[in-house]
């Protein structure tokens, strides 16, 4: 039996593993969604999300992609897996991705291919967009320029492409590299971590999706969550995941701060200071909505396999797109891969009221 089934979930709710089913729109991410679709809507050129390791960057960017209309949009998410990727081979990537057939081994030719690509989407009405994930990876300032070249081809009033950052705060260093680039930077956003209320909101949503009845943590093991996690959604998720297979083993029904507290020892986690723990609860933000156009139905799951030799690309798909095993032969053409959705069950639609369904989770 695994630890979750323990509990009568359906479902792993602590898994670090990507999955749009568990998305949890905290104030500073739906703040941070909104902006970056004004990005994407107004083609603004580039923009860059920062966060420290575990704050959600990735899930982030992936939710963004999805949001996006496809009829609106021509979007793809490069992720950077490698640091010694080269400046043709991203050139070469993104006009695959952007629907180039066959792009030239001869840059001007290849950048021929694009900008006729490229003229072609904005005649369709449609937009470019290339999300580009772990951008702290790109180290080398010939990478910067080729941006920054690509940024350079616009008509009056907007850009003919535009792209989105996600990475660690080591990136706006690679971004001084180059300097014409760092100024084209229309939109600059940063993760923070969670704050005590966020925390356990976070936790009774991702046990919500999993099937719980109740909350499975005393209020007091939440406030040790925190001082562990120190609001970071992956400790958060591998403290919950340990406690709940402590939990088993010691046929508990509901996971109090003991086992928090060894299962913080066990993972070798340190305890955030006071001061700390006080300055993320001043850092509460207020989210702006996000605009009615780009609200689509929430997708059950998303799986993106990780092949190639240097960073892989997930391509924008319709949500009602039957799934096919022509996704996975990809690997023989290119070292990409595009994202591919299983077939789930409809859970409902994408208007519940999130509130009320956090209120309901309370501890018996």
């Amino acid at each position: 039996m695994q630890h979750y089934e323990y509990y009568g979930l359906k479902l792993d709710p602590f898994s670090n593993t990507p999955d749009n089913r568990f998305y949890y729109e905290s104030a500073q991410h739906t703040t941070a969604l909104a902006k970056l679709m004004y990005v994407a809507q107004s083609m603004k050129g580039l923009a860059i999300l920062l966060g420290d390791v575990g704050t959600g960057k990735t899930t982030l960017a992936r939710k963004l992609l999805m949001s996006l209309p496809d009829d609106k949009f021509e979007a793809s998410m490069l992720v950077i897996i490698h640091s010694g990727i080269t400046a043709d081979w991203l050139l070469k990537k993104i006009a695959a991705q952007l629907g180039v057939e066959d792009p030239n081994d001869d840059k001007m030719k290849l950048l021929s291919q694009l900008y006729e690509r490229l003229v072609e989407i904005q005649e369709e009405g449609r937009s470019a967009l290339i999300l580009v994930d772990e951008a702290q990876m790109l180290k080398d300032r010939s990478i910067m320029e080729e941006f920054r070249g690509l940024l350079n081809l616009e008509v009056p009033g907007r850009k003919f492409i535009s792209f989105i950052f996600f990475g660690l705060p080591e990136m706006e260093e690679n971004l001084r590299q180059d300097e014409p680039l760092n100024q084209r930077v229309a939109l600059r956003y940063e993760l923070g971590c969670f704050h005590f209320k966020s925390t356990e909101n976070y936790i009774k949503h991702r046990l919500r999706v999993a099937g719980a009845k109740k909350m499975l943590f005393t209020r007091e093991a939440v406030q040790v969550i925190q001082t562990y996690s120190k609001g970071i959604p992956r400790l958060i998720n591998n403290i919950c995941d340990n406690a709940l297979l402590e939990g088993m083993l010691k046929k508990l029904d509901v996971i109090g701060r003991e086992i928090i507290e060894n299962v913080a020892r066990e993972l070798g986690l340190r305890a955030a200071s006071k001061e700390l723990l006080k300055q993320l609860e001043s850092q509460k933000v207020t989210p702006i909505p996000l605009p009615e156009e780009f609200v689509r139905p929430k997708l059950q799951a998303e799986h993106i396999d990780e092949l190639g030799d240097m960073g892989l690309i997930a391509k924008q798909r319709n949500d009602s797109a039957p799934i096919t095993q022509g996704a996975v032969n990809l690997r023989e053409e290119s070292n990409v891969i595009v994202a591919k959705k299983p077939e789930v069950k409809d859970q409902g639609s994408g208007d519940t009221d999130i509130d009320k369904l956090l209120d309901a989770l309370e501890i018996d």
